[in-house]
C-alpha cells in the first residue's frame, strides 16, 4: 500500500494531465458508442467552450499546488486534523480520506453553492449549458472553482491526511466528474445499482435540470451517501430531463464573455 501511495504522491504534472485526457477520451468515446440523449450541437465547438473554462481550472490548480503542498508539511509538523491524533491503518485513512475530502470539498461547498445568492452567480455557469456532455464537468467559472478548492483546505486542515490520499481523491474527482456528465445511456439496473453508494450517470443529470427543485438536489460527486443522508437526493426518468437554467436565454450557453460576466450581471435573475 506504501509503494502504491507512493506512486501518486511522485507523480509527474504531465502524468496528471494524461489522466485527466484520458478519463475524457474514454468518456467521449462511450458518448458515441451509448448516447443517453440525442444532442443537437456541435460537439467541437461545445467543447471548445467548456474547455475555456478548463484552462481557468488549470491556472487555479497551478496557484493552489504551490499553496496545497505548503499546508500539508504544516499540517504534519504540527501534528493537525485527525489522521494525526488518531493511528488507523493506511487502508483505512485512504477510504476516510476521500470520503471526507468528498463531503466538504464537493458536497458541502456545492450545496453552498445552491444556497447562497452570490455564490450561485458563479456556479451558474456551470447549469447554464444545454448540451451536458462529459466536456460539462470541466465547465466551472473560475469564481466557483476558486470556492471549491478553498474548501478542499479547509477539508486539509480537519483530516490532516497525507499528500498522497488528497492526490488519489484529486484523481478519483476527475474520473466521477467526466463519467457523471457524460451523455451515456447505461443500464438502468445498473445505474440505480450504483447510485446506491455512488454518484451514477443518470443521477446526476437530474442535478442539470433547468428548473427547480432538481436543480438543487444530487450535490455529491464521487459518493452519493452524503445526498441520501442530507435528504438531497432524486431518482427519476432521466429522459424527463431538460438542460440549462430557466432564468438564461439557452442560445448564450456558449458565448464565453457572456458567461464569464453573469455573475456580475444584476440584471440577471437568481430565484434567491
Amino acid at each position: 500500500m506504501e509503494s502504491f501511495l507512493l506512486f501518486f504522491e511522485q507523480m509527474a504534472d504531465w502524468q496528471k494531465l494524461v489522466w485527466v485526457m484520458g478519463c475524457l477520451a474514454f468518456t467521449w468515446i462511450l458518448e458515441g458508442s451509448i448516447p443517453l440523449a440525442q444532442l443537437k450541437y456541435r460537439k467541437w465547438r461545445h467543447a471548445g467552450v467548456n474547455l475555456v473554462f478548463l484552462g481557468t481550472t488549470f491556472i487555479i490548480n497551478a496557484l493552489f499546488g504551490l499553496a496545497t503542498v505548503g499546508l500539508f508539511a504544516w499540517v504534519e509538523a504540527n501534528g493537525i486534523g485527525l489522521f494525526n491524533l488518531v493511528s488507523m491503518p493506511i487502508w483505512l485513512e485512504l477510504i476516510l480520506a476521500v470520503m471526507a475530502f468528498d463531503l466538504v470539498g464537493q458536497y458541502f461547498v456545492h450545496w453552498l453553492l445552491h444556497r447562497y445568492k452570490w455564490m450561485w452567480r458563479f456556479h451558474m455557469i456551470h447549469h447554464s449549458d444545454t448540451k451536458v456532455d462529459a466536456t460539462t464537468g470541466t465547465r466551472h467559472h473560475p469564481g466557483d472553482y476558486l470556492l471549491r478548492e478553498l474548501f478542499a483546505l479547509i477539508a486539509i486542515v480537519l483530516i490532516g491526511a497525507p499528500l498522497a490520499l488528497y492526490l488519489v481523491y484529486r484523481l478519483l474527482t476527475v474520473f466521477f466528474t467526466y463519467l457523471t456528465h457524460a451523455n451515456i445511456a447505461i443500464p438502468a439496473w445498473m445505474d440505480r445499482g450504483m447510485s446506491w453508494v455512488f454518484v451514477s450517470p443518470n443521477m446526476h443529470k437530474f442535478h442539470h435540470h433547468f428548473e427547480r427543485p432538481w436543480t438543487d438536489s444530487n450535490y455529491g460527486n464521487i459518493f452519493s451517501l452524503w445526498d441520501r443522508m442530507f435528504g438531497t437526493l432524486v431518482y427519476d426518468d432521466p429522459h424527463q430531463i431538460r438542460y440549462g437554467l430557466d432564468v438564461l436565454d439557452d442560445e448564450t450557453d456558449e458565448k464565453v464573455l457572456y458567461q464569464f460576466g453573469i455573475p456580475f450581471d444584476k440584471s440577471i435573475k437568481t430565484d434567491y
